[in-house]
């Protein structure tokens, strides 16, 4: 009998052992960052999870509409007004020219150009701070749109007005 116990117990020990031995592990590493604005002046997106991704613009098979993108931005500025301008003219491209789908851009209801900044928010806007649409639409090109993979970049530089 103690023959038996004795058995019974070394085998319960080696089966957690190799239990132990042949367990599954799993391990998981991310990068985790934060960005802390300047409480003076910031110009930032409400929800951080798509600024760094394709956008991609709804295509509408049944009315062949191209639809846009609209997102909000947390804007505030302490001393002056805030002018907001395009680093390159906004466009979708499947690499052929002619065939160019062209976007509006307009933040806070004012289009935006890439020649020449223009103010989106006034003095007291900015001092007061605020949520902003950021909008972009796409230009139906003459032709019409063309099938096709297309490609872009929406290039934004927010300054703070000189006061």
């Amino acid at each position: 009998m103690i023959k038996q116990s004795f058995i019974a117990v070394c085998a319960g020990v080696l089966t957690l052992f190799s239990a132990a031995l042949f367990a599954a592990r799993e391990v998981h590493r991310f990068q985790v960052s934060v960005d802390i604005p300047t409480l003076g002046f910031y110009v930032i997106p409400a929800e951080t999870d798509w600024i760094h991704r394709a956008q991609i613009l709804p295509w509408n098979v049944s009315t062949k509409t191209l639809g846009g993108v609209r997102k909000h931005f947390d804007v505030r500025h302490d001393t002056s007004a805030i002018e907001a301008r395009l680093g390159s003219e906004p466009y979708l491209s499947n690499g052929r020219n002619e065939q160019n789908i062209y976007l509006r851009v307009s933040f806070a209801d004012t289009v935006l150009t890439h020649a020449t900044p223009r103010q989106v928010l006034s003095a007291e806007q900015a001092r007061a701070g605020g949520r902003y649409v950021l909008d972009i639409q796409p230009i139906v090109p003459a032709g019409g749109y063309k099938s096709g993979n297309y490609y872009g970049n929406v290039h934004l530089i927010f300054n703070a007005a000189a006061p």
